[in-house]
């Protein structure tokens, strides 16, 4: 699988090399055909300045003065997928243009290989925007880097929220309705340039999370003795459409300290638990004010990430369930700050934050 020549890096993006793996360096360093680099076509990158890198291709196409998601992703060519790559706060996605069809253009399989960081593009997902159905506006699909298809997205939700902004030349203040695994989700552009999404309500029935953690609170799980590894932790259950096990405290110590814990030991086990029968999502979380929480996350199905939508949702809810916090939340992830509330007016959960277009792209399947 080849990375064709056509990627258009924006002015405002924030690259680094989580997000571009593939440079002339990189690409020579690894080849097995270096004598074949003669016959491919160096291609500049359009960036707003001279980069100190080029790109080579073996497809042969002209770099375009300026590249827009519609134009790009319009160009049919046989076995070439046309992509553009996005961010929310780190956590980081292939969007895929499906309007014309109801069936993802990839199989999971394929999703896998392009979803890894030395072999592929690189990224923790691919979404498709497909046809709505039921009334929506539009259909979101995911494929996790493992081949999985979770529910929902909240990170993912926000990205796929200004790819459409793009595809369908959006301005300004929009709403648009989202038919997801999880329900109906209503991202709305802001005029900041971020998006503020209605998560719809919390799901806090233990066995509709799912989980078979007895239910101890009305019929929701909270801080119930769940066993890994060893100790025993505190854990509420909570789905955003798709299963969280928030953490804030173990029987060993009251206020986790975060960036202490070994997340890709401990992190899997919580993942593949007996208790959680279709695996879990988990939220470690440190708490600093009633209106200011850190987490650090292990996501089903794609590991550590520096984001999640979803599980910040969950961890705002979890931390008032256990009385540790208000139900207007700042949440810091790794990649960055989201505004969440838990509205009591409704039982809604609204998440707020940014989605960042990283660069433009076509693969070869």
């Amino acid at each position: 699988m080849a990375v064709s020549a056509d990627i258009a890096l924006l002015p405002h993006a924030s690259i680094n090399r989580r997000s571009l793996p593939f440079t002339s360096s990189s690409f020579m360093s690894s080849s097995s055909s270096i004598h074949q680099l003669r016959s491919f076509k160096p291609i500049a990158i359009c960036a707003g300045r001279k980069p100190n890198f080029r790109v080579f291709s073996s497809v042969s196409t002209q770099a375009p003065e300026k590249i827009s998601a519609t134009s790009f992703g319009d160009r049919t060519e046989s076995g070439i997928l046309h992509f553009v790559k996005y961010h929310g706060l780190g956590n980081d996605f292939i969007l895929v243009d499906n309007r014309d069809s109801e069936e993802p253009k990839i199989t999971p399989e394929q999703a896998v290989k392009l979803c890894d960081r030395n072999f592929g593009i690189g990224a923790d997902g691919v979404i498709f925007a497909l046809p709505g159905i039921n009334g929506t506006d539009f259909t979101m699909r995911i494929f996790n880097s493992d081949g999985s298809e979770p529910e929902m997205c909240g990170n993912g939700v926000r990205c796929f929220a200004r790819y459409i902004a793009e595809l369908e030349n959006l301005h300004g203040k929009k709403s648009f309705t989202v038919h997801t695994g999880a329900g109906l989700i209503v991202p709305e552009l802001q005029d900041n340039g971020k998006v503020r999404v209605d998560m719809g309500e919390p799901i806090l029935k233990a066995s509709d999370v799912p989980t078979k953690l007895a239910p101890n609170k009305d019929q929701s799980a909270v801080k119930a003795k769940l066993e890994v590894d060893g100790s025993t932790w505190n854990a509420t259950c909570v789905s955003m459409g798709n299963p969280h096990c928030v953490i804030f405290s173990s029987e060993s110590c009251e206020d986790l300290q975060v960036d202490e814990l070994n997340l890709s030991e401990i992190g899997p086990k919580f993942e593949h638990h007996l208790m959680f029968p279709a695996r879990t999502n988990t939220e470690f979380v440190q708490v600093f004010s009633p209106s200011h929480l850190k987490m650090r996350v292990w996501e089903r199905g794609a590991g550590a990430t520096l984001a999640c939508g979803t599980g910040a949702c969950a961890v705002v809810v979890a931390a008032v369930l256990e009385g540790r916090a208000e139900r207007i939340c700042t949440v810091d992830l790794p990649g960055g700050p989201l505004d969440i509330e838990w509205r009591e007016a409704d039982n809604h959960v609204y998440m707020t934050g940014p989605a960042e277009l990283v660069f433009h792209g076509s693969v070869s399947l």
